[in-house]
């Protein structure tokens, strides 16, 4: 195949001159046309396209004249490209055998009976993949996304407040890590006190938070007041939590925790940016 500046592949050869394009109404000679078979879907379309081009009835084909241009075709590329041209070669074999039956006496069942055309087989293929082919055309016309229209697409910005980072549990494991540690190193010493109550320490902080906007996680639990403290505190903060009346956030991975009340409370802390994380 030779192939043409624009990279485009030649479909034949005529007078030795390279044809990238067949003439839709030129008649051109079998003897001045070398076909390059890749440029046909198989033995049919080839067979198809010789009897089209001449203007033969396809209810009555010349096979004597059509299998000579049959076989010229296939001749010019068998030396070439013998895995090609294989199935060629058998619908060449079929044409001789369908000529050479046209050459015998018919043959009949009975004396009443019409002899069988050898043609009429190979005439209800040509005329099915004629169909076939002539859909495939139409359904290629149709407009096809991609190819003959593309699909509007628009997108717009999405303007609304920075989302802020979730706070994961082993982000919390690890900031209640670190205050056990500092609450070890100020105790010096344990003294039996009254026992502590979850809901009071609940009630304390909701309060502390109603004065302020933001409290920092260390500063709102105070590890400064001991370890029973410290812990009791962190349940009554989980607790607060988990009934929607405190949010834990955090303004970046690996920053530090604020708590901030929930709207499940149904209260408003002042506005002091003082304390915005």
């Amino acid at each position: 195949m030779n192939p043409s500046p624009s990279g485009a592949t030649a479909l034949a050869r005529l007078y030795g001159e390279p044809l990238f394009e067949l003439p839709p109404d030129l008649y051109i000679p079998p003897e001045a046309l070398a076909v390059f078979l890749e440029a046909f879907e198989g033995p049919l379309d080839l067979l198809l396209y010789l009897i089209r081009k001449q203007h033969f009835n396809i209810l009555d084909i010349p096979m004597a004249q059509v299998t000579r241009q049959y076989l010229s075709y296939v001749e010019q590329v068998r030396a070439h490209n013998f895995e090609l041209a294989g199935d060629y070669l058998l619908m060449a074999a079929l044409l001789i055998e369908i000529k050479s039956r046209l050459l015998l006496p018919p043959q009949r069942s009975s004396p009443e009976a019409e002899a069988q055309d050898p043609r009429a087989e190979l005439v209800r293929r040509l005329l099915e993949y004629e169909q076939i082919k002539q859909a495939a055309q139409k359904i290629d016309q149709l407009p096809q996304l991609g190819r003959d229209f593309w699909l509007a697409q628009a997108t717009a910005p999405v303007v609304g407040p920075p989302a802020l980072p979730s706070i994961s549990p082993s982000e919390l494991a690890q900031a209640w890590s670190r205050l056990l540690q500092r609450a070890h190193l100020v105790q010096h010493h344990r003294i039996d006190g009254p026992r502590l109550s979850v809901r009071a320490f609940m009630s304390q902080m909701l309060r502390q938070l109603q004065r302020r906007r933001f409290a920092e996680f260390g500063e709102l639990l105070q590890p400064e007041h001991g370890l029973a403290a410290l812990i009791v505190s962190f349940i009554a903060l989980l607790e607060l939590a988990r009934e929607g009346l405190i949010e834990l956030t955090q303004a970046s991975a690996y920053a530090p925790i604020y708590v901030r009340l929930g709207p499940a409370t149904g209260l408003e802390a002042p506005d002091n940016s003082a304390h915005t994380p």
